[in-house]
């Protein structure tokens, strides 16, 4: 009996352990490599590109499935619920989001308050130069207003707004942003809070019309169910797609050594605050609400968090989290569905955490001193920053420049942080998706009552019983078809 429970226990689970044994295999194989060139060679960035291609293909492909995956889930979701649980579970779950994202922010302040990183490390001058743009707080929250009402859906698909500050043609060396003039281009990148509340509206609107427009809503319930089908094919490429984009991250850094020796304890407050925060606060808090056990969750979710360390984009994560979510904590569709995608665009608590950290830790380096009143500054910049933050690798690199502006430190400062961003964003993008799962996990508990007076829709791709009314009704509808 045993046996059989422990082989069914890792048929059940093998997946997983494949993908993070790529993880595992990956950071050995790439510290390993680093060490086979002759001394005073290195890998060229061919070489690299070679090791990275596999890497490559694995994370196009999950980036090919966000777009119908998001639309489609939403749509279905959103329409298969009356309009008055979906205003619940939609405050909900951004009432969740709120508390989760301030809580974030508050650990990281007092961590890097209370054991001051910036104090005793070396300036990093000598960091890798990053582009930084010239942005306010003001224009990067009217960005993402803006983005919410794209203009053209097609174009939200391949492209979103971003403001573009120049310096006057009277004074151009003019420092102060509010003098420069506003402008705005259309650059590349998915537009994905456009098309969260464009599907959430046309959701809304298939829900209102109801019986009228049934042909459709199944339309969109089954295509979901078709994109969830291809999802699981892409995600048992996982194992081998992370092993190779980890690999060959590792080898892209020129010195561990003298990188860590510079920021090391700065990477220590923002890894273990993040840490700290995604596995327990939000299990705590998980278990607070639903008296459910959190250990078992997180376990569950081991195939998402594998994918979201080695992706390091919660976007791209998303297909994973939801197929975790849905078939090993069996969280109902219409809620994961929903919830997801919101909280894959606008629930960042790493993000959140590490702009607080990094912003305090840089005005240390510079011997700034702080106020209560810029602390409380950088609290709230950071939370609304974190909510602008794109679900792509590093984004969180391009808002940190707006909670910077906030204790007026220039943009340039990125650049001493860079170095160990792109392992900082690895653990912020796990702690993310956890957020999410655990959100939609609290919603779903919370929403028990609603969703058992409304029948279950197809949209999970299960045969479910419904009511005999309900059945009644499915038959005319197929008979009319």
């Amino acid at each position: 009996m045993r046996r059989e429970q422990l082989q069914a226990f890792v048929k059940e689970n093998l997946l997983t352990f494949l993908t993070i044994g790529g993880v595992i295999v990956g950071i050995v194989l790439g510290i390993g490599l680093r060490e086979v060139p002759a001394e005073g060679e290195k890998w060229t960035a061919r070489d690299v590109a070679y090791i990275n291609f596999v890497g490559d293909i694995f994370l196009r492909m999950l980036k090919a499935l966000i777009l119908p995956l998001i639309v489609t889930s939403l749509i279905a979701a959103v329409g298969s619920l009356d309009l008055s649980l979906s205003g619940k579970i939609g405050g909900r779950a951004v009432l969740y989001y709120v508390i989760t994202t301030v809580m974030a922010v508050i650990l990281g302040i007092v961590l890097v308050v209370t054991i001051q990183p910036g104090k005793g490390a070396e300036e990093t001058s000598g960091a890798v130069k990053g582009e930084v743009r010239n942005v306010t707080t003001a224009d990067t929250l009217l960005d993402l207003v803006r983005n919410m009402f794209p203009p053209n859906l097609v174009q939200a698909c391949l492209q979103q707004y971003q403001t573009v500050l120049t310096p006057p043609k009277s004074n151009p060396v003019e420092t102060d942003l509010i003098l420069w003039s506003v402008g705005g281009k259309f650059v590349d990148g998915m537009n994905i809070i456009g098309l969260v509340v464009a599907s959430i509206v046309f959701g809304i609107a298939l829900g209102a019309l109801k019986e009228d427009v049934q042909l459709v809503l199944k339309f969109f319930q089954q295509l979901s169910h078709t994109i969830m089908k291809v999802t699981g094919w892409v995600i048992w490429l996982s194992p081998i797609g992370v092993l190779f984009l980890i690999t060959a991250k590792l080898l892209e850094m020129e010195d561990l050594g003298a990188v860590f020796g510079k920021l090391g304890l700065y990477f220590a407050v923002v890894a273990g605050g993040i840490v700290f925060h995604g596995f327990v606060i939000l299990p705590l808090l998980f278990f607070l609400f639903t008296r459910k056990n959190p250990v078992k969750f997180v376990a569950n979710m081991g195939q998402a968090i594998a994918t979201a360390f080695g992706t390091s984009s919660s976007s791209a994560t998303l297909p994973v989290t939801m197929q975790c979510l849905e078939d090993k904590n069996h969280i109902d569709p219409r809620v994961s569905r929903f919830v997801l995608p919101i909280g894959a665009t606008i629930n960042m608590d790493g993000t959140a955490l590490y702009e607080a950290v990094a912003a305090i830790f840089i005005a240390q380096l510079r011997g700034l001193s702080l106020t209560f009143g810029n602390i409380v500054a950088i609290s709230i910049t950071a939370t609304a920053a974190s909510i602008g933050a794109a679900g792509i690798p590093q984004a969180g690199l391009v808002t940190l420049v707006m909670v910077l502006d906030t204790v007026g430190l220039p943009a340039e400062d990125v650049s001493l942080i860079i170095a160990v961003d792109w392992l900082l964003d690895r653990f912020r993008t796990v702690v993310n998706v956890l957020g999410d799962s655990f959100g939609a996990a609290i919603v779903a508990h919370y929403s028990q009552k609603e969703l058992t007076t409304i029948p279950s829709s197809e949209i999970n791709g299960k045969t479910q019983r419904n009511s005999l009314v309900h059945s009644a009704e499915t038959v005319v509808f197929e008979e009319r078809l």
